[in-house]
């Protein structure tokens, strides 16, 4: 069962860390990010990451992927609260 906490927590922190990602010209600091949120996704609830992800399993850990991925997550969850 998903709570609406474990959405909220979520969402909160997707959405800040998405703010500085898109907005910072430090190839460092997008790298910090994308770790923090690849280790955040590991560790998050199995079934809202299943339902955010949409059954891809490299989900907010595909390098290439991640600006459409954390665009598309913080969308996910915006919609589920």
């Amino acid at each position: 069962m998903i709570t609406k906490d474990s959405i909220e927590t979520a969402y909160s922190f997707l959405h800040q860390k998405r703010n500085v990602y898109i907005h910072s010209s430090l190839n460092w600091q997008k790298d910090d990010i994308e770790y923090a949120i690849a280790s955040y996704a590991d560790n998050m609830s199995q079934e809202l990451y299943d339902d955010i992800s949409g059954g891809r399993a490299d989900f907010l850990r595909d390098h290439k992927r991640f600006p459409e991925d954390i665009a598309q997550a913080v969308e996910r969850l915006e919609n589920m609260l």
